[in-house]
């Protein structure tokens, strides 16, 4: 029988629909983009569309991995979008932002794995929007650090690459990637001297110094930023959540983060990887 832990109070969403709401939306849509924002199911889209801010998508909305956590779509993904870099681009444009947040599917089935479009988006961003800061969020490559340079060298001020979990449930949520490649991409990240980002969940049947393990490691890596959110299940497909942390547990994760020397961190039920992301340049 299926475990069902049932949602507190805090962890109520407040929806979005103001006008900034529907421009965003109108520009994503005309542009034929992919967000983050829906495919995830982000309990924030509400609140960052409303500001006029959202993660863009590359690479398609179909990934090559199928994650217990994740709620993207998998299977055989289409062939990249030329126009894409562009579209994104310009789409960051017209939106105004002073900070871009781009992620994307995994592209295993591509000899670069994506790492030739993703040094092709940042790219066009900082063309068409030289006054941007541009902040990525990248799939491991399969521990390609040939194909992570690729990235680095397109020089984005912030890349980010999540570890997810805790690494003794890293197997049973995450279909192909590795604890120990995640941590060889953000020390490579960080041995390029570039801001180095990560995020994980909770809630997902982790104690409390497996947490702390996490932060030394990832410390250890050279990573500064740390985000901190509650697992959310986003469909019945997806793995159940084993608990719901408390915001107290979150505030003592960011305390104690920050006493171990992480620069910036955002911790709380329903921060997500670029939750206030502008806040980490």
């Amino acid at each position: 029988m299926t475990k069902y832990v049932r949602k507190p109070d805090w962890l109520k969403i407040r929806l979005g629909g103001n006008e900034q709401f529907t421009r965003t939306k109108t520009i994503v849509e005309s542009h034929c983009l992919h967000t983050i924002c829906t495919s995830g199911k982000c309990p924030n889209m509400g609140e960052c569309w409303s500001r006029g801010t959202a993660t863009f998508m590359i690479g398609g909305d179909i990934c090559t991995r199928s994650c217990r956590f994740c709620n993207t779509l998998t299977g055989k993904p289409l062939p990249l979008n030329p126009e894409e870099p562009r579209n994104v681009a310009e789409s960051i444009r017209l939106m105004e932002l002073k900070h871009a947040v781009i992620t994307s599917v995994d592209r295993d089935d591509l000899s670069d794995m994506g790492a030739g479009h993703w040094a092709a988006t940042i790219r066009e961003i900082k063309i068409l929007n030289p006054q941007t800061t541009v902040e990525v969020l990248i799939p491991d490559f399969q521990g390609r650090l040939d194909l992570v340079d690729q990235v680095i060298e397109a020089a984005p001020e912030i890349i980010s690459h999540n570890m997810e979990t805790i690494r003794r449930i890293t197997p049973l949520v995450r279909s192909a990637a590795k604890y120990d490649v995640s941590l060889s991409v953000l020390q490579h990240i960080a041995s390029k001297q570039v801001t180095a980002k990560t995020g994980i969940m909770v809630g997902l049947g982790e104690a409390e110094d497996e947490v702390y393990e996490l932060m030394d490691e990832v410390l250890a890596a050279g990573v500064s930023v740390l985000t901190i959110g509650q697992y959310l299940q986003p469909s019945r497909k997806n793995i159940p959540v084993e608990a719901y942390i408390t915001p107290e547990q979150f505030d003592r994760y960011k305390t104690k983060a920050l006493a171990k020397g992480f620069k910036m961190v955002e911790s709380a039920p329903l921060v997500r990887s670029s939750y206030h992301a502008e806040r980490h340049v």
